[in-house]
């Protein structure tokens, strides 16, 4: 069993940063795709992006592409998300999930994963 605890929420302008933290507990942590995503009162859990176990292919949602960057420490079993230049449509809580490499499925959509955080609220005013 794998535990997933975000951090780096908070409460942050329009146009400025943050950058969110996934910690895990498994000591296999690289050998696990990672992904972040996102919900927001009212609407589906969104993908936001993801990493391979190597930290060596990354892929983005349409809607953070250029804005966001999805990193990993395989040494701190800790995946990031920088998040930059956010906008009030950002405001969500965000998940962290981890895929066992033999799961199959997209990591771009939910069924991708194994094992989900709780997640962290981001609140982007304007």
């Amino acid at each position: 069993q794998v535990q997933l605890v975000e951090s780096g929420g908070g409460l942050v302008q329009a146009g400025g940063s943050l950058r969110l933290s996934c910690t895990t507990s498994g000591r296999t942590f690289s050998s696990y795709d990672m992904g972040w995503f996102r919900q927001a009162p009212g609407k589906e859990r969104e993908f936001v992006a993801t990493i391979s176990g190597s930290g060596g292919n990354t892929d983005y949602g349409d809607s953070v592409k250029g804005r966001f960057t999805i990193s990993r420490d395989n040494a701190k079993f800790t995946v990031y998300l920088q998040m930059n230049s956010l906008k009030p449509e950002d405001t969500a809580v965000y998940l962290c999930a981890a895929a066992r490499a033999w799961t199959p499925s997209s990591r771009r959509v939910l069924q991708g994963y194994d094992y989900w955080g709780q997640g962290t609220q981001v609140t982007v005013s304007s």
